[in-house]
């Protein structure tokens, strides 16, 4: 009587069976390393479709509003209250060494650092990216995007190269607006309720910024209005399967946003401030 030879955990092609840990960890692997290079391929085919006439500068301009106008109000509030709490936080906290004097001066440096460029963009994203994603996702599942190649019309050029380049240029007057906004919040609360001397909160404030914060800053701000486009266009044109597939989309491209501007801001800051010296 033949005995069969005992399992070595592999079929007898040699590949690990589907249910083996490891092969479903590196399924995961594999598949989000696609997804990136969807990504990189959808970006670099909406960067060289941006740099090529004809270019719709009234999509552009629409696109600005849009973005950086309509989302002022909801940016300028989060800075506002954000400054205010960072001011009364580090009073609080420098009252323990006797230090309130120092609030002016981390005030600003975590808000034009830090605060501003990352709530802003975050704050965008989440208003953005996800109307981004279900326009382009509707105009999907309805075929309206396969209208447009049918009047050969390119959807990258007139669609996504649009929304790109207005969020890359947009978000860095929004956090500049976030920035001057958180600051003033601090100077309100410093003065108003924590007895600092206005003249000197503001000369603490000026003394401590430096042009390298505010380029590193501005520098974010681009990047960041990158990311919310990007994310937005790429699961919203990509959106397949009706009202579920675009409410899918949309909530892909929130959470792929807010991760990647996470991940960039820790990015740049290691990079502009990771020294001694920074």
């Amino acid at each position: 009587m033949s005995t069969s030879p005992p399992s070595s955990g592999k079929t007898a092609s040699g590949i690990l069976p589907p249910d083996n840990p490891l092969a479903a960890i590196g399924r995961v692997i594999l598949a989000g390393l696609a997804e990136l290079g969807a990504i990189a391929a959808f970006f670099a085919t909406t960067v060289t479709h941006m740099v090529r006439p004809p270019f719709y500068g009234r999509a552009v301009l629409r696109q600005m509003w849009l973005i950086g106008y309509n989302s002022l109000p909801v940016v300028g509030m989060t800075a506002l209250f954000t400054g205010a709490a960072l001011a009364q936080q580090i009073y609080v906290g420098g009252g323990r060494f006797n230090a309130e004097s120092v609030v002016p001066g981390i005030v600003v440096i975590g808000i034009v650092r830090e605060l501003g460029p990352v709530l802003g963009g975050l704050m965008v994203a989440g208003r953005v990216s996800s109307a981004m994603a279900a326009e382009l996702g509707t105009m999907r599942v309805t075929e309206q995007i396969d209208a447009l190649v049918t009047l050969s019309t390119d959807p990258y050029k007139y669609l996504i190269a649009p929304r790109l380049l207005a969020s890359f240029l947009t978000l860095p007057l929004l956090v500049m607006v976030a920035n001057a906004i958180g600051v003033l919040g601090g100077y309100i609360i410093g003065t108003e309720k924590l007895g600092l001397n206005a003249a000197t909160y503001l000369q603490v404030t000026v003394d401590f910024l430096e042009r390298s914060d505010i380029v590193s800053s501005l520098v974010k701000a681009a990047v960041f209005g990158l990311i919310v486009a990007l994310m937005g266009s790429y699961h919203g044109y990509r959106s397949r399967g009706g009202a579920q597939g675009v409410g899918r989309a949309t909530t892909n491209a929130v959470v792929s946003a807010f991760i990647s501007i996470l991940l960039a801001n820790l990015i740049i800051t290691v990079i502009v401030f990771g020294g001694p010296e920074g």
